[in-house]
């Protein structure tokens, strides 16, 4: 079996394999009862039932124990220092949540330095790998100048594939007086410094931030440098953040808390993925995003944790499961394709989120029978072992 100098793996003796393809087993997850995979390198190399696994240099026995793919996590904001934990506790004794929060984490991040923000970023990457989080977008937004901005993206960068530029995320304090200056600088020397080290452009669309008309000049700037737009959208209240996001063609609307049966509608005749985020609903007790209206629609909806020090401090995309089982309206299979195929849709991804031949080695084997479990037994760490990229981390 071995195709080049790596050894072959084989996982043997899985109760349930999600797959996500539906033409290796039954329904949408492609679930194979008794199956197994094998590992090439950094690849899957063949799938199918555990009795026909083709001889390999080494095997696992997973006992009877459901496998998955890896988590795809297309939401987060892990570039920052300090924490706020007075603002939550706050919170939770009836303080609504609002943007404004944001420029305690922009005052910690600039003052700390490199080395402070590179072990930050490396925390919270392994703090989601060992939950089976293997595919991370990260994104900028809590330097807001030139320089810092820059910096958070380049420290970013070194490692995870998918960063994205988030200049615009609030207008910063010492442009509170000139947004529309703030905004200029986005767009042009931020922009600039930023682009070579991110894959796509961000904005938070939203009262208190960015309005449309702002949202759409940052966006087709970064798209005029080759970034992809994606739109922090409709997450506070009603506003144009979802139609934006579907007219420019952007990978994902982010949020949706709040729709309109024509953004409903915009979402489900596009390409756009509706990104939900059941951990912020979860930290501000805000209204949880209505995951059945998307779904039933046809709109494409993906599960992220916005992993964040003011609003969605969690890293675990099984919490975030569970959340989007309990109180959005998803049934456990839609909330783990969400999680996995879903959140490679919102990053435009063939290669993760699915255990086919070819796609990257990345799956998580869970101390469970079968991925339900990840919604019927909340809080408890189910996942014993990740594979990421053929390696058993």
């Amino acid at each position: 079996m071995t195709t080049n100098s790596a050894p072959t793996t084989a996982l043997t003796h899985i109760a349930q394999l999600v797959t996500n393809d539906p033409s290796l087993g039954e329904g949408p997850l492609g679930l194979i009862q008794d199956a197994a995979v094998v590992i090439d390198g950094d690849r899957i190399a063949w799938v199918g039932p555990s009795g026909k696994a083709p001889a390999t240099d080494n095997a696992v026995d997973a006992g009877g124990r459901a496998v998955i793919p890896g988590f795809v996590d297309s939401h987060s904001h892990l570039v920052f220092a300090g924490d706020r934990t007075e603002e939550f506790n706050a919170r939770m004794s009836g303080r609504p949540y609002s943007a404004g929060g944001i420029r305690t984490t922009v005052a910690a991040t600039r003052a700390a330095g490199d080395d402070v923000l590179r072990a930050n970023v490396a925390r919270y990457l392994a703090e989601g790998l060992r939950q089976g989080t293997t595919t991370q977008e990260t994104k900028s937004g809590y330097g807001l100048t030139v320089e810092d901005e820059a910096r958070a993206l380049r420290i970013a960068a070194e490692q995870t594939d998918e960063v994205t530029f988030l200049g615009a995320h609030i207008v910063p304090p010492d442009h509170a007086d000139d947004p529309a200056g703030y905004v200029d600088l986005v767009t042009g020397p931020m922009l600039d410094a930023c682009a070579p080290h991110a894959r796509w452009v961000d904005v938070f669309c939203e009262r208190g931030a960015f309005d449309g008309d702002q949202a759409r000049a940052i966006l087709t700037a970064g798209a005029a440098k080759g970034l992809v737009p994606r739109v922090h959208a409709n997450q506070l209240g009603h506003g144009p953040g979802v139609q934006l996001a579907v007219e420019l063609g952007a990978a994902s609307a982010d949020h949706c808390t709040h729709l309109t049966d024509a953004d409903v509608d915009a979402l489900a005749g596009s390409a756009t993925v509706a990104t939900l985020l059941p951990g912020a609903e979860f930290s501000t007790r805000a209204t949880w995003p209505d995951a059945r209206r998307l779904l039933d629609a046809g709109a494409t909806v993906a599960l992220s944790t916005d992993c964040n020090p003011g609003s969605s401090f969690t890293s675990s995309m099984p919490f975030c499961i569970a959340l989007a089982v309990r109180d959005m309206g998803m049934t456990p299979d839609e909330a783990v394709w969400s999680a996995t195929a879903g959140g490679a849709r919102a990053l435009r991804r063939t290669d993760v989120g699915r255990i086919t031949p070819g796609a990257r080695a990345d799956l998580a084997l869970l101390d469970a029978p079968s991925h339900v479990h990840l919604a019927y037994r909340p809080g408890v760490p189910l996942v014993s072992a990740v594979w990421h990229k053929g390696v058993l981390v």
